[in-house]
């Protein structure tokens, strides 16, 4: 996997431009906080934001990934305002669970989530190399 960002683009900032791989494709599917009971757990975007990324490791650690073969992640919060303002928090959480290598990433705002107690979701994709 090679993370690609360009010295003619602004410098990121949790976030990597573009991310080249080879290898066998994982698809994740949108993760919000919910624990082993259906419930989403977590006060603030913060604790949900790390429940969320969690489900989503366990799922990649389940079809044999690690956290180093997300190449691709979008995050959805009903509230990018309180996204940005927890930023440093959030990057805290990414950085224990993920590391400091970041996947081509997106933010986006949305109305409302599947789960109406939810205020963020990710979503992205994996590509093994074994």
């Amino acid at each position: 996997m090679e993370r690609i960002n360009p010295p003619e683009l602004a410098r990121p900032s949790g976030f990597s431009h573009a991310v080249t791989a080879e290898g066998r494709f994982v698809f994740l599917a949108g993760q919000t906080a919910l624990d082993e009971g259906n419930r989403i757990v977590g006060e603030d975007v913060v604790a949900q934001f790390e429940r969320a990324l969690g489900n989503l490791l366990t799922a990649l650690r389940a079809a044999g990934g690690e956290p180093a073969d997300l190449c691709s992640l979008t995050v959805y919060a009903v509230d990018l305002g309180d996204y940005r303002a927890h930023a440093r928090e959030i990057g805290r959480v990414w950085k224990r669970l993920v590391g400091a290598d970041y996947p081509a990433m997106a933010g986006v705002g949305v109305r409302r989530l599947w789960d109406v107690e939810a205020l963020v979701e990710v979503q992205g994709f994996a590509v093994l190399s074994r």
